[in-house]
């Protein structure tokens, strides 16, 4: 079995793997401070626990774009699991062409989920929209070319934004809004936050459209935790919830 670890900057998802299936999913808040002591038993339990035996685990792959954890996981990953994680980064075979300036800034993130989106859709021209702490929008072309992209920032920091720089707006549920205006404070703030995400979304997709793929449609992937509830929004064509893990999970076959 294959363990795929995604450490975004909020928290951090897992994913096990049985040949190509993920048969179990598990999510813990990402903690700067955790030993590799804790991070190791973590792992053991959750997966025992849950029926799943750790020590039929062959390999290990990490995505992350916290740095601060890395050795501690790394650590965790040899001495508790007994496999040296692979960390997705630009240097190991990913099947793509790095069209960045400088491919050691690109995010493991944005390279995992790339990854996946073309062993997902092969051939097709790709927009993929990750929609966590911050929103990010990444462009690869059908020949597997990973073109750049764009961030924002991501709805938790636009409502933690509103709420710290303001003397009297308050915190609010990032939710799929009941109406189109809001007839209380919360709700605008949630209208403001749901349309002003979903049309910088479908402005800036127009423009790579026009402008990069010279008119041709491509094809929009929704990802991270927030693109669920765009759904109905019909933003992205597909919506692939652990993207990024199956982009690690690639990686490790790759490599």
């Amino acid at each position: 079995m294959v363990l795929t670890i995604d450490v975004g900057n909020s928290s951090t998802a897992c994913g096990l793997y049985d040949g190509d299936e993920i048969v179990f999913r598990f999510r813990r808040e990402t903690n700067i401070h955790s030993s590799s002591d804790e991070m190791g038993i973590f792992f053991r339990n959750v997966l025992t626990e849950n029926g799943y035996d750790w020590k039929k685990i062959s390999r290990v792959g990490c995505c992350s774009v916290v740095p601060s954890v890395n050795y501690s996981l790394a650590s965790a990953c040899s001495k508790y699991l007994g496999c040296d994680p692979l960390f997705i980064q630009a240097g190991i075979k990913t099947g793509l062409k790095l069209k960045y300036s400088n491919p050691k800034e690109i995010g493991a993130d944005l390279i995992s989920a790339a990854i996946g989106a073309v062993s997902l859709y092969p051939n097709r021209d790709l927009i993929i929209v990750d929609m966590g702490t911050a929103t990010t929008l990444e462009l690869v072309s059908k020949e597997k070319e990973f073109l750049g992209g764009s961030i924002l920032p991501g709805l938790k920091i636009s409502v933690d934004a509103l709420a710290n720089g303001t003397a009297k707006l308050p915190s609010v549920e990032i939710a799929k809004p009941a109406g189109i205006y809001g007839s209380t404070t919360p709700e605008a703030i949630q209208v403001g936050l749901y349309y002003g995400a979903a049309g910088s979304i479908k402005e800036i997709c127009s423009v790579y459209q026009k402008n990069v793929f010279k008119g041709e449609k491509p094809f929009i992937i929704g990802t991270g935790g927030f693109s669920r509830i765009f759904k109905e929004y019909n933003l992205f064509d597909e919506i692939v919830p652990e993207l990024v893990l199956k982009g690690v999970k690639c990686a490790i076959d790759l490599n």
